[in-house]
């Protein structure tokens, strides 16, 4: 399962928040600093329960104001060719 975990980070605390989160590696498969809303979007996969408590562990780092995660859903619209 595939989640993306959008990070709202404290202002001028961005490099900070990047440093602790390169160093978790378990779910972790890519971060990027974006502009939007959020600061700071991590790709993460692993099981629903990994995915919620490498979350759970996002917002005990002091930084983080706030995250919003989205979950990859398999849903089959019928736009694929048969």
């Amino acid at each position: 399962m595939r989640a993306l975990c959008l990070i709202t980070v404290k202002p001028g605390k961005v490099d900070n928040v990047i440093k602790i989160l390169q160093k978790i590696r378990k779910i972790v498969k890519e971060i990027m600093i974006v502009t939007g809303r959020a600061d700071i979007i991590v790709v993460l996969q692993g099981t629903i329960d990994e995915i919620n408590n490498m979350v759970i562990d996002f917002k005990k780092i002091k930084e983080i104001v706030s995250t919003e995660t989205l979950i990859e859903v398999e849903v089959d619209l019928g736009w694929s060719k048969p």
